[in-house]
This record gives C-alpha cells, structure tokens and sequence, in this order.
C-alpha cells in the first residue's frame, strides 16, 4: 500500500497488535483496531478517539466571503455568528450533491470548510470555478490533522487536557485557539456518531502529542482507538449521510432526507431552481430505513423490490451492532415509502421479506447537549 496517502498519525497504528488498514479512497487508514463490535459499543457506552485526518479544510476568506458561501451552499451562512458550525451541502444545477460539509465561522468574513477526503480535488476546482473577486482561499488539508473523541465520557475526556470550558460548548460550537495537551486547536462540539463529543483540529505535526494525550486521558474511562468500520455504524444507525451512498451527484438533498438544511429564505444557490421544483412537484423517491424480517444482511446497491418491480436500492447496510436487528437505507419509489410497508430486498439471487421503518434507528439518551452531523468521509 506504499503508494496510498498516510495521515500524520499512521506512525502510531503500528502501536494496536489488532490495527489493520485498507485503501479508502487513497488513504491507508484502520477499518478497525480490536474490532468494529467492540470499537462500536465503546463509543456509544463510554468514550473513542478517531482519526479522521484525511478530510480536507479550506479556509475561505475576504470581503466578498459571505456572499460568495451564500451562493453556493444550501444553508443560511448569515445565521451564523463567530464560533458556530454549520452543517450544509453543495449542489450542483441539478440538484444533485458536490459534497457535504461543515462551514465554522472563525471570524468577520473568515470561515473554514470541512469537505470530505474523497472530494478535496473537485470540491476545490468547483469552489474556483466560482469564486468572484474579493474572495481568497487557502487549501489547508494537508497541514491539519483532526481528531474526533466521541461518547458519553468524551466531556470528561477533554476536561483532563484543556483548561478551556469546553464542556459547555453548545452543540455545532467551537473555541478557536484552545490549548489542548499543549497544542494550539480549535475544539468543536461536533461528531459523526450520534453521540456526544468533539472535533479537535490541530496543526499536522502536533497530532501525535494530542493523539498520545488524549488516550493518556481516556484511560480511565477504558477509551479504544477506532477506526473506520465502527465510524460507518456509529454514523448509520444515527441515519447519518455518506457522500458517495446516501448523498451523490444524482441524489439531491430532499431525496436523501437532509432538506432542513436547505434553506429557501437564504437567496439564491447553485442548484436552488431544481429543489424548489423537487418540492413543488413532489419528489418521486426518497431515503427510507428498512429491515430484513427473513435471515440476511442488507448490501448497499442491493437491489429493492415491491409488487414485483424493482423500486429502488439499498444505500447502506449492516446488522446494527447496538440493536442486533439487521438494517438498511434505501432510496426508493416514493409510493412504497411509509413505514409498515412491506418490501422484499434481493440477496444473492433470492428475494427476502422486508417492510420500511422509521428512522434514525439510534437515538442516544438525552443528557448533555446534542450532535448530529459532522466530518462526514
């Protein structure tokens, strides 16, 4: 695998006897460390440490910067003030997605965008395609490290390496310049789990101290290194998105369930025309949750049926490592998409009985202030 890109990190898997990585999108990273069972229940009992260093971050800056984000993202840029995130997405004419992405609001006219690692490239010639004068931009992917500390313990976590009050960081908050384990961060109560916890960007080469220090921190709480397998059930029990699945150039954001982060009060947007005539005209297949009441585990691109026609396909499947109940996400035919219908999905040749539910699957306990989305793949 010499050839995939390595995150500042990589040095350190060697240290987890368990730790096996895979090519994803270019990158040699960890699908898992002790196990994705494991890893998952850790996160959603007590407390992880992710590295997710391989998203991308521009910085966007300039007179013109709010104007320029306005038009080209879905949400309301001008609803936020300096030290909030916002979760938003890119589309193109068509409706279709760019990408997924996070913008923070560093400063008067200054935002950082956090686009996922698969599409730096062309989210950064789509940005440049666009950009008017009196904006500047900086691609800062490859001198950030991110780090994610996720779970009911992450509070407690964090609160042994900083003397910053992050504990009482509302969600899609962040402090910028927090000292963490000696390291200049910006710390965000964002995650990609449904559970609570925290975004720590750090400058490349002080990821390691911060990695180190975390887990030094975590210890008590049994904290485990996770890698990208739990990532992916953590995100779709909470029936979070993943670009390239359940968002893509062909699915628009209303189809994927993600429509309250379009905006139609924020102005015009690239893309605007073909949602409102999505949702004027009704759409004609939407995002459901499904399960398999046969034996067999949903696939993504599995095909969906129901009255004998095919009707759509699965985006993402597993059996939930929190509910033991085998799941799936499928973009389907609109009229089959109330929950309690019944449907069949396409194993290996045969056809098992299925019906549509309701979802996220996964809702964590309400306690301390809540995430939903975050760095996404």
């Amino acid at each position: 695998m010499s050839d995939l890109l390595r995150t500042p990190l990589f040095p350190l898997y060697a240290q987890y006897e368990g730790a096996r990585c895979i090519d994803f999108g270019g990158w040699e990273l960890p699908v898992s460390f002790s196990g994705i069972q494991k890893e998952h229940e850790a996160v959603r009992n007590r407390v992880g440490l992710f590295d997710v260093s391989h998203m991308g971050e521009f910085r966007v800056e300039g007179t013109n910067a709010a104007s320029f984000l306005q038009s080209m993202l879905t949400n309301d840029i001008s609803a936020l003030v300096i030290g909030q995130a916002q979760y938003t997405l890119m589309c193109y004419p068509t409706g279709g997605v760019v990408d997924d992405l996070l913008v923070y609001k560093r400063g008067e006219q200054q935002y950082m965008l956090v686009v996922n690692a698969s599409n730096i490239d062309k989210d950064w010639e789509w940005l440049q395609e666009h950009m008017p004068d009196g904006v500047h931009m900086v691609n800062e992917s490859n001198q950030t490290a991110l780090l994610a500390l996720q779970g009911p313990n992450a509070a407690d976590v964090i609160a042994k390496v900083t003397k910053e009050q992050v504990a009482e960081l509302g969600a899609f908050r962040f402090i910028d310049g927090a000292e963490v384990c000696g390291i200049n961060a910006i710390v965000s109560r964002t995650g990609y789990t449904g559970e609570d916890g925290f975004e720590i960007y750090v400058p490349a080469d002080g990821a390691v101290q911060v990695w180190k220090g975390l887990m030094e921190a975590g210890e008590a709480f049994e904290i485990l290194p996770i890698g990208l397998g739990a990532r992916d059930t953590l995100r779709f029990e909470a029936r979070l998105p993943l670009y390239g699945q359940e968002l893509s150039p062909t699915i628009s954001p209303l189809e994927a369930g993600v429509g309250m982060f379009v905006k139609w009060n924020a102005g015009d947007f690239i893309g605007r025309a073909t949602l409102e005539q999505q949702k004027t005209e009704g759409l004609t297949r939407k995002l459901v949750g499904l399960e398999i009441t046969d034996r067999g585990i949903p696939r993504s691109h599995y095909p969906v049926y129901a009255e004998g026609k095919q009707i759509g396909e699965v985006t993402t499947g597993t059996q939930s490592p929190t509910l033991k109940r085998n799941l799936g996400l499928a973009l389907i035919d609109i009229q089959y998409t109330e929950p309690g219908t019944p449907i069949e999905v396409e194993i290996r040749g045969k056809l098992l009985q299925a019906e549509v539910i309701k979802t996220p699957f996964y809702k964590r306990p309400k306690q301390t202030t809540s995430t939903t989305k975050g760095a996404n793949e």
